[in-house]
Order: C-alpha cells, then structure tokens, then sequence
C-alpha cells in the first residue's frame, strides 16, 4: 500500500462519516431509525438495495467462483428480474399494510406464532452467514494487501475484521436507517466505479497493450480451452451445477432473498409513496444486472492471467500445509488487487471493497435491530415509548455487532469450499418453506395460520437437518450408514427443489385439515383482493417510468443470458 492509497481511503471514510453524521443527526423515533422516517427516494432506495446486495463476499467470492467455476453462479446474480417481481406483486402488499417489518405482515397475514418463527430463523441466519461470510471476506483482502503492516498476515486478517466491524456498528447504531440510505449513493458509484477500473485494467493487461476489447477476445479463447468448467450451461451429469438444479433452486433463493427477507425489503419500506417504493425497487433492479461483469468477469481474468504466466495466483493449502495444484479462489481479487493495480487506484479498489463490506454489514445491523425491537421486543413489552423503543433499537444493533465478532474465528473453518458457495447453499436450505409461504399465502386464500406455521416450522428443520447431515457424512466424511452418506451428498440444488416442495405440501394439507382463516386475515392480505380495495391507486402507481424500467431490465437480463450461454461455442 503506497501513500496515495492511504490518502484515498481516508477520505472515503471521512465522506462516509460526515454523510452519516449529517443525515443520522436527528433520530426521533423507532420508524425514522429503522424507516428513515418514511420519506426515502426512488435513487437512493434503488442505490441503497444495490449497496445491501453487494458486499464484500461479492466481490472477493464472486471473483474465486469466476476462477474456479467460470460463469456458473452467474444465475444467482441475474436475477435483477426478481426485483421485477418485488416492485410488481409484494410492494403494494408490504407499503399498503403500513408494516416495519416482513414478520409483521405475516402475522397480518396468519398469526403472531409465524411472525415468531420468521423472525427468530432470520436472525440466526443473518448473523450465522451474511456477517459472518461478509467480514470474513474483507478481511481476507487486509490479510492480502497488508501482510507485515500489523506484524503478520495473520494480525492484519483480524485488525481488518474488527475494525470494520466495529467503525460499520458505530455509524450504523447512531445514524440508523437514515445514515445507511444517505451513504448507499456514493458507496454504489465508489462500488461500481471500482469495480469497473479493475475489469478494465484486468482486460487491457491480458491483451497485451491492445486494449481492452483485444483482452475480453483473448479471455473468451482462454476459456474456451477449458470450456467445460467455465460454460452458463451444464450437462445432468455435472456434479456441482447441473443446469436443472440450477432451474430449480436459482428462482426459489432469488426469491426469497430479493422479495420476502427484511434485509433487502426494508429499504423499499423507507419510501415516501407506493409509486417511489416500486421505482426504488426497479432501480436496484437496473444496478443487479452489472454484477457478472464487474465481480464474476474479473475472476476469470485473473485465471487467464495465471493460465498465462503474466501472475501467479496462491494455491489451497492441504492438510499437511502444503500447496495443492488447486487455485485458491477467495484469494483471486486481493492477488488482483495487489498486482494489477497502480498506487491510488489500489487505494480505490479497497475502498470500493470497504463501501460494499460496510454498506452490507451496516443494513445487516439495522435490519437485525428492526426484526429483534418491532418483532420480538414489542411484543414481549408493548406500550413502550419511541424514545425507548429507539434505545432499544441501538442496544440490538451493538448487540449483533458483537455476535458478529465472535463468529468471525468460525468462518475461517467453514469457507474452504469457496465463500459464495457456501453462502448460497446455506440460503438454499433457507429459502424454500419462506418462499412457498409467501407464495402460497398471497395466491391462495385457503391457506391458514396452520399450514404457514407448518411450513415454515417444518421447512426449516428439514433444511437444518440435511445441512447438518452434509457437514459430517458424505464421500471423504463419514460414509457410513450409507444413507446418510447419500444424504449429505444430494446436491445442494436438488435438494433446494425438495425442500420447496415438501414445504408446500406441509402448507396445502395443514390448512386443509384446520378450520378457513377468518376474513380479516384475507381482505387487503391477497392478490385478489387487495386489488378489489386499492386497485387504481395500484394501478397509478405502475406508471410509464417504471415500464421503462422493467423494460429495460428484462432486455439487459435477457441479452446477457443469450450472450454467455454461447460464448465459448
């Protein structure tokens, strides 16, 4: 790191800091911490969905899985069609329900004992895999970029995890909501802006000063070499990403995560009007689409580099501490990073890294804080006063910063796999009994609180179960009883597919075997009927604007799908 590196980082954190101060300063209640106040617009809702997505397991995971598995996971990071989906169906019934948080409209919708069950699955899952995964990423990038700065590599990996932690819970617990939408807009141009320079740099290096579009040919005939382990596409027979699996579980995570979770939800929550918060919606939705280009894209760069000699990537240790032959992924963006890059652009690109780790993280704590304080809290000590419900917001957050902290020694022993890996097949045990229980319940007005709480209560055990199973039988585990061994072998797709569906029937038969829900927990709480009493202020709502914007979305969604699943043909 030269001087220009330091001078660049720290005037990000001071304009970070003096955004978050200036809009955090004045926190009056419970809904301006965790809504903004309800007042938020469609650029920074879009800007500040963008930022929760992307944090740093993005770019450094992203970037290994481009290494090691080409444009496999690319289909989790097209999926800006969902949020389509998040603007079209589940906005007007989150905004017209005037709920803070998803748990709350499933209690409208069902029961308190679902919205007790949603609420205490998602924050087990929030602090067991996004803070986790997000501050094991960043600081892998310290460990990297400043191996003796801190005596070791060792100390710099812990000095980086901490210290973000603990400067994302400060500006996060004082500032709230208000601080970590007015700091979304610069941390998604600082985000996109670096990520754009590393790409370019990357492609006009392995194009031997030819520039950039002589290097994206090249990249295109490096991987054609090795086609079988880079395509969109893969046979049924492919072990890791058969392209029905793919089919299967990508729409039920996509789903799940971009449409029912309080993480990305809540920021179209904040919106001032319906017509803004399905805006706000789509615009984080035209961001979505840039991610395989700027995060996945640079991965394979730093392979055809390596396939090259121009630099050489780290190799996986194995058991005896030796190096393997095997790539190690999460380590392609800091080598890129260190390698690639002059002095003050480096310093840019870990700023952009620091934005996306801070940005993720602090939604995270907010979001944690807003499901504990309106969801349990509440519940358990109604009629408290806003200034005591905002304290206890702040405590909540702390809280899940420290929790955060603690489970960072963990991650390092749970990440060989490959961090965005991992990630999503612990969400693909996650999402499905969330997905049919949303799905099921807004199409389908027979479903009850029995079947929802079925589901869901279910739903999760089976997924808990079969992730326990994988982590301790299987081939090169315990083998035996080979059940088990076969179990824990399933295909994390596959199994998401079986989770969804064995969910569904929970739901569907719970509900047929228990009395109808009552009308109030149907009027307004139903596609057809929430039509029925808010039906043109729903239609104005989906203006020429935000069909531009779907539009456009579904053209560049579209487009790229129809490019990468020929490229290398």
């Amino acid at each position: 790191m030269h001087w220009l590196d330091w001078i660049v980082i720290a005037l990000y954190f001071a304009l970070i800091g003096w955004v978050a101060w200036w809009y955090g300063r004045h926190q009056k209640d419970s809904v301006d911490y965790f809504l903004a106040g309800r007042n938020a617009g469609w650029v920074v809702i879009g800007a500040s969905i963008f930022t929760s997505n992307i944090g740093s397991e993005h770019i450094v995971g992203l970037a290994g899985q481009g290494a090691a598995t080409g444009m496999a996971m690319a289909h989790w990071e097209l999926h800006a069609w969902c949020l389509i989906v998040l603007a079209g169906l589940f906005v007007p019934f989150y905004y017209k329900s005037g709920v803070q948080t998803i748990p709350e409209f499933l209690e409208k919708r069902f029961s308190a004992r679902t919205r007790w069950i949603l609420s205490c699955v998602s924050l087990v899952a929030y602090v067991f895999t996004k803070v986790s995964v997000t501050v094991y990423a960043g600081a892998i990038v310290f460990q990297a970029l400043l191996p003796d700065t801190f005596g070791s590599p060792q100390n710099a990996f812990w000095v980086g995890a901490f210290s973000t932690v603990l400067i994302t819970g400060v500006y996060t617990v004082f500032g709230g909501m208000r601080a970590i939408m007015s700091t979304a807009t610069p941390q998604a141009i600082i985000i996109l802006l670096g990520s754009f320079v590393i790409t370019f740099i990357g492609l006009s290096k392995l194009g031997d000063g030819a520039g950039a579009v002589a290097g994206w040919g090249e990249l295109v005939k490096q991987c054609k070499t090795n086609s079988a382990n880079f395509a969109l596409w893969r046979p049924l027979a492919d072990p890791g990403f058969p392209w029905l699996g793919i089919l299967i579980a990508s729409p039920i995570v996509g789903l799940w995560y971009w449409c029912t979770d309080q993480y990305i939800v809540q920021r179209a929550l904040s919106a001032k009007d319906l017509a803004t918060a399905r805006r706000g919606s789509l615009f984080g939705g035209l961001l979505k689409v840039w991610p395989v280009l700027i995060f996945l894209i640079p991965g394979m760069i730093g392979w055809a580099l390596h396939t090259k000699g121009l630099i050489q990537l780290p190799f996986k240790l194995g058991p005896d501490g030796l190096a393997t032959t095997t790539i190690d992924g999460d380590q392609v963006f800091p080598t890129l990073v260190k390698v690639l890059l002059p002095a003050g652009i480096r310093g840019l690109i870990v700023a952009c890294l620091l934005a996306a780790l801070m940005s993720s993280l602090a939604s995270l704590f907010n979001s944690s804080a807003s499901l504990f304080t309106v969801d349990i809290y509440e519940k358990l000590r109604p009629g408290q006063s806003e200034q005591h419900l905002l304290t206890v917001g702040r405590i909540a957050t702390a809280t899940v910063v420290v929790l955060g902290m603690f489970w960072i020694p963990v991650m390092a022993k749970v990440s060989g796999g490959g961090l965005y890996q991992y990630l999503q097949s612990v969400q693909g045990y996650l999402a499905p009994p969330i997905t049919a229980v949303f799905f099921l319940g807004l199409f389908w007005k027979r479903i009850n609180s029995a079947g929802a709480t079925w589901g869901l209560a279910g739903g999760f055990v089976l997924g808990m179960i079969k992730l326990t199973i994988q982590a301790f039988y299987g081939q090169g585990k315990i083998e035996n009883p080979a059940f088990l061994a076969a179990i824990g072998d399933f295909n994390f797709l596959y199994a998401t597919g079986v989770l969804f569906a064995l969910s569904a029937v929970l739901i569907v038969v719970a509900s047929y075997l228990t009395p109808p829900p009552p009308e109030e927990k149907t009027k307004g709480l139903t596609y057809g009927s929430i039509h029925q009493l808010a039906g043109e202020e729903i239609h104005k709502s989906w203006d020429l604007g935000n069909k531009v914007m779907v539009g456009a979305i579904l053209l560049l969604v579209l487009g790229m799908y129809l490019y990468f699943s020929f490229w290398l043909r």
